[in-house]
């Protein structure tokens, strides 16, 4: 439902300062914002090998671990700073996301209350916890109401919960600059992009309609910024037909925000495993070319509306109008994402 506005507050790591001498570090950590996540952890691998205790270098392989969906060895990571370096705040908050994922909402208020009593001013692990609170909060009312259909009072809150973390609330979220186990709070960073000639821009940033003969309609709306993100994909929610929808749905905004914030690894990390690249394409190559339409234009907005999802234990569908809005394309789509549960979370395997 909502706990993509939060899943990626500490699972970027940019502008990370790092002494000279630590190129393998540096090497790992750019190519971990480019996305490619084996290739990074092989480097910090390497680098770990040599440094074994470098919180640094641990911290980053806890993240690419997230992003490669290996969970388990994400909180073996994280819990092992908190054991070596129990006066730091950030591996306790990311225990609590990836148990978050999981569904196990009351270990990760635990981590959360231990990442405040390090870090009394650690403004992302108050946001957090008051999430997972209303998430916990969100799935008793629920259960409330499948003991009860008629408890008025229940379906009141169950809706104030949903209104307070629907997608128009929280597109601002998520602005809090990422930091480093160091404790220092590093400058907000952005990716340098070479000025492109107009022409060439929209050739890489050209997104045609999925089928022919799609009406285009011309939408004047002035962009918003949106600067949401999820870690590939909305935790499944375990239980009721009515939170699985939820997961999914907020697996989709948060596709779409990621690719209107033109945060490349977030949004590559949206397709899963056995996605299926179309005109028959091979997956490095389906992603250069996301990647260099991702970054051509100078500005992306991408909305979601008329949202339905069919969910068909652990396959699911989601059918909805995509807006798309460029410096120059503009459109309105049908849009199909086929999608497929992968250890615990949402991930896209086709689109059309």
């Amino acid at each position: 439902m909502y706990l993509t506005r939060w899943t990626l507050r500490l699972l970027l790591l940019l502008g990370l300062a790092l002494p000279a001498a630590a190129d393998g570090l540096q090497d790992a950590s750019q190519l971990f914002r480019q996305g490619k996540h084996a290739s990074a952890l092989a480097k910090v691998d390497a680098y770990l090998a040599n440094n074994p205790k470098d919180a640094q270098g641990r911290f980053l392989k806890g993240l690419i671990l997230t992003e490669l969906n290996r969970h388990a060895e994400a909180i073996k990571v994280f819990s092992d700073l908190t054991t070596d370096y129990p006066q730091l705040p950030e591996p306790y908050n990311n225990l609590a996301v990836l148990y978050a994922a999981q569904g196990q909402y009351e270990r990760a208020k635990q981590s959360l209350e231990q990442a405040i009593r390090t870090h009394p001013s650690y403004a992302t692990a108050h946001e957090n916890l008051g999430d997972v609170y209303a998430k916990m909060a969100s799935l008793a009312y629920d259960r409330a109401l499948q003991l009860d259909e008629s408890n008025v009072s229940a379906q009141t809150k169950l809706a104030l919960i949903r209104e307070l973390f629907s997608p128009t609330r929280t597109a601002d979220a998520g602005r809090a600059e990422a930091r480093t186990v160091t404790g220092k709070t590093p400058a907000k960073t952005a990716v340098a992009r070479p000025a492109q000639k107009a022409s060439a821009a929209r050739e890489r940033e050209e997104e045609p309609p999925p089928s022919a003969g799609e009406a285009v309609a011309e939408a004047q709306t002035a962009p918003v910024q949106t600067t949401v993100a999820a870690a590939g994909g909305a935790p499944a929610q375990a239980g009721t037909a009515s939170a699985t929808r939820e997961a999914i749905e907020a697996t989709v905004r948060a596709w779409a925000q990621a690719w209107s914030r033109q945060d490349v690894p977030a949004y590559l990390a949206f397709y899963g495993r056995g996605f299926t690249p179309p005109r028959g394409q091979d997956r490095a190559a389906w992603e250069a070319e996301r990647t260099r339409r991702l970054q051509g234009p100078s500005r992306i907005l991408v909305e979601v509306s008329d949202l339905r999802v069919e969910v068909r234990g652990d396959k699911a569908q989601a059918r909805f109008r995509q807006r798309y809005e460029s410096d120059h394309l503009k459109g309105t789509y049908s849009k199909v994402l086929d999608l497929a549960l992968e250890e615990g979370a949402w991930k896209i395997v086709r689109e059309r």
